[in-house]
């Protein structure tokens, strides 16, 4: 059996409690203010108004794929272009003004895209003044749906304007489509986890005891060594039997361990070797 059809072993009891304290400890050294300047959370502190703040990382989140240095430059090249208030400009937004975007790209995304997501916002602007109310009104419904929030919330989203093209809909992910929705759960995190130095909490609708891992290659990868994810597809079911695990090292706030694998991963941290329980990955 090659060693890419064999089954990825899962950490055992021991191992976990092993574990725990060195990735809390990892966390804490990440988790750090000099953080945020490195990352596309930072356009959430650029600006001192909330909803300007959310709006921000909503972008941010969206477009948070790659090298971080070109989404950090990318990111602040489409807020510019906002001027000083994203969400005056949004609420303000006509047809007049998308000339400011006809030679923004960025990976997937297009002036047309960039289009469609403002008009979205707009909408939403306009009918719940909040992003946390829409998110709220999103949340409440997945309860008594016995849905996926983030399911219930492009759904909800797209509704806000049904004659949108349907090419910006690929740029908001879908658990019930197995999707991973590692860019919404890293915006979740960024504005649902409170008594952070760079988690911002500007929301508080739902618990971050509920929080799921933003799931990228990165994490994925050293969550399979470490034996916390067993499933070797970058996915939805992935999503889940990781933050299960996790909620084992802390039932309160699972999502604070990305800083922790994400350091593993990026920032050349090193864990003991009797952790790693996949050596092959």
């Amino acid at each position: 059996m090659s060693a890419r059809s064999k089954p990825l072993r899962a950490a055992g009891k021991k191992q976990l409690a092993q574990l725990g304290p060195v990735l809390d400890e990892l966390a804490d050294q990440i988790e750090q203010p000099e953080y945020i300047d490195a990352d596309p959370l930072r356009f959430m502190y650029q600006y001192d108004d909330r909803i300007d703040r959310l709006i921000a990382g909503f972008f941010a989140a969206l477009m948070a794929w790659g090298r971080r240095d070109i989404v950090i430059r990318k990111v602040g090249d489409l807020l510019a272009r906002m001027g000083d208030s994203p969400s005056g400009f949004i609420a303000d937004f006509s047809d007049s003004d998308a000339d400011r975007f006809t030679d923004f790209k960025h990976r997937t995304f297009k002036p047309e895209d960039v289009y469609g997501l403002i008009m979205l916002m707009q909408h939403m602007l306009h009918r719940f003044g909040d992003p946390e109310y829409f998110w709220a009104h999103c949340y409440q419904l997945s309860l008594r749906l016995n849905r996926e929030l983030i399911s219930v919330f492009r759904e909800q989203f797209f509704n806000l304007a049904p004659d949108l093209p349907e090419r910006s809909r690929k740029h908001i992910a879908d658990p019930e489509k197995n999707s991973s929705c590692k860019r919404l759960y890293l915006y979740l995190r960024w504005t649902i986890r409170n008594n952070s130095p760079v988690d911002t909490g500007l929301m508080n609708f739902m618990s971050p005891a509920e929080l799921k891992i933003p799931l990228d290659v990165h994490v994925a990868r050293h969550s399979r060594r470490l034996g916390l994810l067993t499933r070797k597809q970058n996915d939805w079911k992935a999503v889940c039997e990781l933050t299960d695990v996790l909620r084992k090292l802390n039932p309160e706030d699972p999502a604070r361990y990305d800083y922790a694998l994400f350091g593993v991963g990026v920032m050349e941290q090193s864990l003991p070797q009797k952790l790693i329980v996949n050596k092959s990955v």
